[in-house]
């Protein structure tokens, strides 16, 4: 009897089997994008392939996944190099602001992130708002050390001097 040929890309199987497959969208219940899972063959034939959820897991697929994972994993790497560069010197920069104040030394405003954040550009250093981890707002003149998280890996500080605005 001639054996009939089955088509790679379709899911037969048992109740009792399982067959793998590698998603291609993340699926709450099941797993992340790029997962191989494994799954009874009717719920990855009647489900997951025909929504475009996932894919059968061939070892080309599989090469092609393990491929883009080394590809994200030497960007991230790139990237979080690139972050501590701008954290070394962005820490070496002090950052001045002018601001009214009172005798006693109490602002009439108060200095927040996108103040820092717009100084800090305007040296040259990209560096977010919500990078800039303040405590509450700046209401007294000094100088304040100030936390800046450019990653969850990543952080630094700057020192921060707020002066009195010059009188005209």
């Amino acid at each position: 009897m001639p054996r009939r040929k089955t088509n790679p890309l379709t899911v037969g199987g048992s109740s009792r089997s399982a067959v793998e497959v590698l998603l291609a969208e993340d699926v709450a219940t099941l797993g992340q994008q790029g997962q191989i899972i494994r799954v009874k063959p009717g719920f990855a034939r009647n489900y997951l392939l025909p929504q475009g959820l996932a894919t059968i897991a061939t070892e080309h697929n599989k090469r092609m996944v393990e491929q883009h994972r080394k590809r994200l994993a030497d960007l991230e790497t790139q990237r979080l190099k690139d972050l501590r560069s701008r954290a070394d010197a962005v820490s070496k920069y002090s950052v001045t602001l002018e601001a009214n104040a009172n005798q006693d030394g109490q602002l009439y405003g108060s200095i927040v992130a996108n103040d820092i954040s717009r100084a800090l550009k305007s040296a040259g250093y990209e560096v977010e708002p919500d990078h800039i981890k303040l405590e509450g707002p700046l209401k007294e003149l000094g100088m304040y050390t100030v936390k800046i998280q450019l990653h969850q890996k990543v952080e630094t500080s700057v020192k921060v001097w707020v002066v009195p605005a010059a009188s005209a």
